[in-house]
């Protein structure tokens, strides 16, 4: 197994790993706010807090899954330029160019979903 793959499959795991404990943390809070709410406004408190986990879940998640993606996917980008450029020195500076202009849609997408997130928590 090459190098890169070892290091993606690493990474993929880690966050996973990563969403799967924070998942579990906020079900465990959740049990706990509904076997505490007793009344009819401890309840609508409960609910409110459900909903408010509920949405730092999906907003971590979406920041998590989008950012590790981009992360490795920059990587990708710059080791092929780099491989580029040391093959063809004489076309460095369209390589240069084509690497910065694809960088900056892969960051694009990755504030997108940061702008998803900030209305996943604060409109929904």
């Amino acid at each position: 197994m090459k190098k890169s793959t070892k290091r993606i499959l690493a990474l993929v795991a880690a966050v996973l790993l990563t969403f799967i404990l924070f998942a579990g943390t906020v079900c465990f809070a959740e049990g706990e706010d509904a076997a505490a709410s007793q009344s009819t406004a401890e309840s609508a408190q409960a609910q409110e807090n459900s909903n408010t986990s509920s949405k730092a879940v999906a907003a971590a998640a979406c920041i998590a899954v989008v950012a590790s993606v981009g992360a490795v996917s920059m990587g990708i980008a710059i080791a092929k330029s780099a491989d580029g450029i040391s093959r063809q020195p004489e076309a460095d500076s369209k390589i240069r160019t084509t690497l910065m202009l694809g960088l900056v849609f892969i960051e694009t997408a990755i504030i997108y979903a940061l702008i998803v997130a900030i209305l996943i928590i604060f409109v929904l």
